[in-house]
């Protein structure tokens, strides 16, 4: 559909549908918006759009509503996402502030998202497989003992308390992990974390005795904090939003069973992760059937990649199809921008 008048027509429709809930006529249509025309020849377009499956008539005598086909065509002629406004943007800083790690940071985030749009939102938490060494700490702490600290690019710190058998003296084994941690970092710093792995061998080898001993002790406990699998999994709030609002074109029963399978969810984020769409910021869209998971072909989902140098994960929020979708991506694109910032720091 090519003629500018119908799609301001539908454009008009989507927004009073969402905002009122109920089918709209072309009476309305022309009390509501000044679209230059006669309510005849709005109606006329109304039948051009019912015609293409742009809109359809729930009941008789009633008025119009958006059909998937007609949210996919409203989003994708949206000219840009709105921006939010200054007070906005304080409270989504003001509300994630502070946050004291990547559980507090994933915990405020999805709370924030399903808050400001009224609908389940949905966090997908950073997977060390995906991550890159940000930095190792290597300290003694008294005795034979050490701290191993493994800091991510994605903001995940795993830590472990060694017992370093190999080591007879306090003093030398300080000596040892300060130029130990300096070889690390140098080894591992910046590099996948399955790379970083798979050079410790070298790293122990080329170290000179009598430090071989204590390294190959602290390379074996790195090696599984490096490979540690963890579990891939999404963090979710707000799921009473959907109850509230009740206007699923799906049964509810069975939007909330499928956000109840997680590992619906996680594969549902990674196929958005590859249609994210580099004009809208990372911004992902899919629309009622678009959504072929069981359960979720009645709902929308908007998501958006975050990360401190590249995506990560996903965050984003899910609901009915009559959703506000400027407001809801523009929500969704500020707040990954945030928690972005908030890794890279």
């Amino acid at each position: 559909m090519s003629d500018d008048r119908r799609l301001a027509v539908l454009r008009a429709i989507v927004e009073d549908y969402v905002s009122s809930h109920e089918p709209v006529g072309s009476k309305t249509l022309v009390e509501r918006h000044a679209l230059g025309v006669s309510p005849a020849t709005i109606r006329n377009d109304m039948a051009v759009l019912e015609d293409e499956g742009y809109i359809t008539q729930p009941h008789t005598s009633a008025g119009r509503i958006p059909t998937d086909k007609g949210y996919r065509l409203f989003v994708d002629r949206l000219a840009n996402v709105k921006p939010m406004s200054a007070a906005e943007k304080r409270a989504i800083e003001t509300f994630l502030h502070g946050a004291d790690d990547l559980d507090d940071v994933v915990d405020r985030t999805v709370r924030l998202l399903a808050q400001i749009t009224r609908q389940a939102a949905v966090v997908q938490y950073p997977s060390l497989s995906r991550a890159t060494v940000r930095h190792v700490e290597l300290v003694g702490v008294g005795g034979r003992s050490a701290l191993l600290v493994l800091i991510t690019d994605s903001g995940r710190v795993e830590q472990r308390v060694l017992d370093i058998r190999s080591a007879t003296d306090a003093d030398d084994l300080a000596v040892a992990l300060a130029t130990l941690r300096t070889r690390i970092n140098a080894a591992v710093g910046g590099k996948r974390l399955r790379e970083a792995r798979e050079g410790l061998t070298d790293l122990v080898q080329q170290t000179p005795q009598p430090d071989m001993a204590v390294a190959a002790e602290v390379a074996a406990a790195l090696g599984d904090c490096l490979s540690a699998s963890l579990e891939e999994r999404v963090v979710i709030a707000g799921t009473a939003n959907l109850v509230k609002g009740a206007d699923l074109s799906t049964s509810l029963g069975n939007v909330l069973e499928a956000l109840e399978e997680h590992v619906v969810l996680l594969r549902l984020v990674q196929e958005l992760a590859e249609e994210e769409d580099g004009d809208r910021g990372g911004l992902t869209v899919r629309i009622g059937a678009e959504n072929l998971h069981l359960g979720l072909d009645g709902t929308s989902v908007v998501t958006s990649g975050y990360g401190s140098q590249a995506v990560v994960a996903r965050l984003g929020v899910l609901g009915p199809t009559r959703m506000d979708y400027p407001t809801t991506m523009a929500a969704v694109r500020a707040v990954s921008r945030y928690v972005s910032r908030i890794l890279a720091q």
